[in-house]
């Protein structure tokens, strides 16, 4: 089946989402001959983005007001100042339904070319969409990042990654490592602390807590006084790689937890340390992070990151009518982010809507 549209979204996660309201939004102001048609696919069967895979102690770094999607606020949950990650999934179903947003689930994009002035998106089923301009939102989930560690394929227990982690309980009476000096490595770490038999946490570096006062919240401030162009005290900016969420808060006071240096290499049985001592290990978990899911525009044959605009940093260099959404700094400042991923949409709809109209003319 070919569908044609004036503006194809890859992805209906949080970036997608907000960029489907502002698409929606503009809609409204605009005559019926100038509206402009648009629609999302996304490879997930049901709406909800990443966060449908999220561990079940998952809680989101900010207050519910800075964890919404613009338009629609995540409700809070009286006295709760953080709330799960297994809301979001039922949040952003509602969100497609209030604004009424041409979501297409259950189409994973194969490939993407380029034909003529148009672009042509090839789904798995066989489904065809083409449109003028192509904004790529597939975000990073699907392209997890596991380093070459040498022995690894000797290990003869469980190599795992961020994204195959859901609840503790899976590691019961298991002697665990875990990976990564970001807020994944703490927090999976932290979360296992009480039901692995044993656990190591290891970082190449060695891992730097912001103050505890510190939340999403106030990092989406800062970042929008660097978008603004405001000063900004160097005593303001927080020294860290990882937020001091409750739980990593309760693992370091309580349990005492801290990292140690990597592993140098595996062998069939566990991990050897870099003083030559070694630990038997059924499981090791690689929070280790993500590229871009990109697979399907391999065809254009993308930069990597791909090169895109310095004013409005969501639009290709490389490739007239391709924007990209919700990647991390490189396509809008905190653009991964749920309330970033806000801001970034209606700067990239903005460049959208001027793009289309000198189309037109």
């Amino acid at each position: 089946m070919q569908h044609d549209v004036d503006v194809l979204i890859i992805g209906a996660g949080q970036a997608g989402l907000a960029a489907g309201y502002y698409l929606h939004r503009a809609n409204r102001d605009l005559a019926p001959a100038r509206q402009v048609s648009f629609a999302l696919v996304d490879a997930r069967d049901e709406p909800g983005g990443a966060w449908q895979d999220a561990w079940d102690s998952l809680r989101l770094f900010s207050p519910s007001d800075t964890s919404s999607l613009p338009g629609r606020q995540l409700a809070p949950e009286p006295g709760v100042t953080y709330r799960l990650a297994s809301v979001l999934p039922e949040y952003f179903r509602d969100y497609e339904a209030r604004y009424e947003l041409p979501v297409t689930h259950g189409i994973r994009i194969r490939s993407v070319f380029r034909d003529g002035k148009r672009w042509l998106a090839l789904g798995e089923d066989g489904q065809q969409w083409t449109a003028r301009i192509l904004i790529n939102a597939t975000g990073v989930w699907d392209a997890p990042v596991i380093p070459q560690i040498p022995g690894a394929d000797t290990f003869s227990g469980e190599l795992l990654h961020t994204v195959d982690y859901r609840r503790a309980s899976d590691f019961t009476g298991k002697r665990v490592v875990v990976v990564g000096g970001g807020n994944s490595g703490a927090q999976i770490a932290a979360d296992l602390l009480e039901t692995a038999a044993s656990l190591d946490w290891t970082t190449r570096r060695p891992p730097r807590l912001m103050p505890d006062h510190i939340d999403g919240a106030d990092l989406f401030r800062l970042t929008s006084l660097r978008v603004a162009g405001k000063p900004i005290s160097p005593d303001d900016v927080p020294v860290g790689d990882i937020i001091a969420v409750e739980s990593v808060r309760r693992a370091r006071d309580k349990h005492g937890l801290t990292a140690r240096e990597l592993f140098t290499h595996f062998d069939d049985r566990g991990v050897i340390w870099p003083d030559g001592s070694r630990s038997d290990v059924d499981t090791v978990i690689m929070c280790t992070g993500f590229a871009p899911a990109l697979a399907h525009l391999a065809p254009l044959g993308l930069a990597h990151p791909p090169a895109v605009d310095d004013i409005e940093p969501s639009q290709s260099r490389e490739h007239p009518g391709l924007f990209f959404l919700g990647y991390g700094d490189w396509c809008g400042p905190a653009s991964a982010t749920i309330i970033g991923a806000g801001r970034a949409a209606k700067g990239c709809i903005a460049s959208v809507l001027d793009y289309l109209a000198e189309a037109r003319r």
